[in-house]
């Protein structure tokens, strides 16, 4: 553990960008704080995390923790949002929203390890993600404080910035500025800004990094089977691999046969709506295969209500709600419903396309002989009228009542008519 000073501390979430450098060197200025910076690999794209914690040190931290999450972050988050099936507005597999509690986990125990008062980050004021940390820090430990620079500085422009930086001692990042907001992890990409802001505009190709396009994919279609156990993928092509690797394989498979791009309009929690294009092959996928399942093994009402329960637990999590009584519950009765979502899905993907042509489960309950016309049938046809008598009863007992009401309601108005042309 790094000594520092006699100051108080501020764990820092350090992406290494100019933004959150500059963050270290304006806390010690303007807070008088002794920085901590912790940068977290959730299967981002990245060159070297060692150049991003000596960048975190020049800059003046005092301290820096590169800190691989991502076991952590597929057992423990992506399969819950598994799970979940979880599509935000039932569109797009969530990316930033499931990254950044567990991100703020290890900024947490940072903060004990450390004994700091302090969390600090460097979202600014208009988007998600400052609501996301900082209210996933203070559900782990609500006596921390946060600190969020970039909504009290007033730094101005990149250029600005970049001057600020030379001014006060901070390493510049070399690389130009990118033409497009990326955040990125093992679940897929969330690409914004430049000529995306225009919702008129097509995606640019150069915003795609994990898919080919559809039209120079393969021109043989892909086949890959998924096999789960309790909901969770355990091998692909009856090779057993972790859960993590799994995902990086279906981002391999759906990404070279171009499946997974996505261009919506989202509704922010903050009230905006923002154009997004999202690159989530092997989530997306892994969607599909578990829905499929899901529909062979789950019994009907269950899996209807579960239907509306996912669309609420994506809500929660989006909202920045990760932590809450009610998402918490909701994972409780999610795990309840996979215990037997096993078994193996076969998906075929080509140009652009991902569709399931086989589900086989022990736990299935597809009877062929309730389903089939042919000569195997095994229904009993006789059992049918006396279902739908009883079955549409309430509505008939309805009907009859309001068809003799409306009956009455004509007789009494002939009547009324009549005394009034008598009165005539």
């Amino acid at each position: 553990m790094a000594e520092g000073t006699n100051k108080e501390r501020a764990i820092l979430a350090y992406s290494g960008g100019l933004d959150t450098s500059i963050c270290i060197k304006w806390l010690q200025e303007n807070k008088d704080l002794d920085i901590i910076a912790v940068v977290g690999d959730v299967g981002q794209e990245h060159g070297s995390l060692e150049d991003v914690k000596q960048r975190a040190l020049a800059s003046g931290a005092i301290d820096c923790l590169v800190v691989d999450m991502r076991e952590d972050y597929a057992n423990d988050i992506l399969a819950k949002a598994l799970a979940a099936n979880a599509l935000y507005e039932n569109k797009y597999p969530l990316l930033s929203a499931l990254s950044r509690p567990i991100i703020s986990k290890h900024l947490v125990n940072a903060a004990h390890e450390y004994g700091a008062k302090y969390i600090a980050h460097g979202c600014t004021g208009k988007g998600n993600d400052q609501v996301r940390f900082e209210t996933s820090v203070l559900a782990l430990d609500p006596a921390l404080q946060i600190v969020a620079p970039v909504r009290e500085w007033d730094l101005g422009s990149r250029d600005s910035k970049m001057a600020w930086a030379r001014e006060h001692g901070v390493p510049v990042p070399t690389t130009s500025e990118k033409p497009y907001s990326i955040d990125d992890n093992v679940w897929g990409r969330a690409i914004e800004c430049g000529v995306l802001e225009n919702p008129w505009n097509e995606p640019p190709d150069d915003i795609w990094t994990m898919t080919v396009s559809p039209m120079d994919a393969p021109d043989e279609p892909t086949y890959v089977d998924v096999q789960f156990e309790g909901g969770i993928p355990v091998a692909i092509d009856g090779e057993r691999m972790s859960f993590l690797d799994i995902i990086y394989k279906m981002n391999e498979v759906a990404g070279e046969n171009g499946f997974g791009r996505l261009d919506i309009m989202e509704n922010r929690l903050v009230g905006v709506k923002s154009r997004e294009c999202y690159e989530v092959p092997g989530s997306l996928s892994l969607i599909v295969a578990h829905k499929a399942l899901e529909d062979m093994v789950l019994e009907r009402d269950l899996l209807h209500y579960k239907l509306g329960a996912e669309l609420t637990w994506a809500d929660q999590v989006y909202n920045s709600l990760y932590y809450s009584p009610l998402k918490i519950a909701l994972d409780g009765f999610f795990a309840e419903t996979q215990r037997y979502v096993t078994g193996t899905v076969r998906m075929r993907f080509y140009k652009g396309n991902c569709d399931v042509v086989g589900v086989k489960s022990d736990y299935s309950l597809y009877d062929h002989g309730l389903a089939t016309y042919d000569d195997s049938d095994t229904f009993n046809h006789d059992s049918a009228k006396g279902f739908i008598d009883l079955f549409g009863l309430r509505n008939k007992v309805w009907s009859e009542n309001r068809h003799a009401m409306d009956a009455v309601h004509e007789q009494l108005a002939g009547v009324a008519e009549t005394k009034d042309e008598f009165a005539e």
